[in-house]
């Protein structure tokens, strides 16, 4: 028969009380715990305080950034009804200029108005009105004699014709009209043709 003593595997490390390791091994694990996990939580606060307060810029700076927008907006909204109500403005003066004129022809005694009067009046008044217009970007589209094109120019007939090569412009019904590169209203032309 074998004894208690050689059954036990751990028989020459002299016996534990589990009781008070188990207590000093929890008092040491629970010591550390606590300093760890109140460091943590320490940590943890600061990092949510911080977190907190950059949320707060971030907040202040989108609300200011929104203000900002709506005012620009504003802004935007009267410059543009500015711009709309005073966009004829310079032209408006300068076609006074032209309306004076006429008055002045209108107002001249018509005992003393010749026909050679009146129409050197009427040619200067033109003259005004075509300097006016110009001054603002308006271009005159005379195209007699020039290549027919189609974006410039609306072909109203085609004559033939055996002096102007195919395709040019023979006569201009009416004057067409560029502002700024912008076509306001096409030349009517009669273009020419080959002849049969």
């Amino acid at each position: 028969m074998m004894s208690n003593e050689n059954t036990n595997p751990f028989h020459d490390e002299p016996p534990v009380n589990t009781d008070e390791g188990a207590d000093a091994a929890n008092a040491n694990a629970g010591g550390l715990e606590g300093v760890d996990a109140g460091d943590e939580l320490a940590g943890m606060e600061q990092a949510v305080d911080a977190a907190q307060q950059e949320l707060l810029q971030h907040r202040d700076a989108m609300l200011r950034m929104q203000a900002e927008m709506d005012n620009l907006r504003k802004r935007l909204i009267r410059d543009q009804e500015r711009a709309r109500k005073f966009a004829l403005e310079n032209i408006m003066k300068d076609l006074l200029q032209v309306r004076d004129s006429l008055e002045r022809a209108l107002a001249v005694a018509p005992e003393s108005a010749t026909v050679e009067s009146l129409r050197e009046g009427e040619d200067l008044t033109l003259k005004l009105l075509s300097k006016v217009l110009g001054d603002h970007g308006l271009e005159i589209l005379d195209p007699r004699g020039e290549a027919f094109n189609p974006e410039w120019h609306q072909a109203v007939a085609m004559l033939p014709s055996a002096e102007a090569a195919p395709n040019t412009v023979l006569e201009v019904m009416q004057k067409g009209f560029r502002l700024h590169e912008r076509l306001i209203r096409p030349a009517m032309v009669v273009v020419a043709k080959s002849p049969d």
